[in-house]
């Protein structure tokens, strides 16, 4: 796999309750991925961007609701979103980075 392609695959963390739950507790992180995005490919982004080790990755697809608009129906996008789970004593902090 190229640079290039690791650059695209992770379009950057989601950040929520759950999320935080899950990286306290579980030590996992979530991020929004492509769309078009593998696991092998997740896992390898992650650990060559953040220098950490990967334990495992689960991914979900997330369809986007369908919302009433003043013009008729709308729909949201569709999310992937990744849960990375890192090994023991790894860390990737999202609030401290400048």
């Amino acid at each position: 796999m190229n640079q290039e392609r690791l650059y695209k695959v992770l379009l950057g963390p989601h950040i929520s309750e759950k999320a935080t739950l899950l990286a306290e507790i579980n030590n996992q992180v979530v991020f929004r991925v492509a769309p078009d995005a593998k696991k092998p490919e997740i896992k390898k982004a992650v650990e060559s961007l953040f220098d950490v080790k990967v334990e495992s990755v689960q991914v979900v697809n997330i369809k986007g609701k369908t919302k009433r608009t003043m013009r008729g129906l709308g729909k949201r996008n569709d999310v992937r979103k990744a849960y990375v789970r890192l090994a023991a004593g790894q860390t990737i902090d999202f609030v401290d980075v400048e």
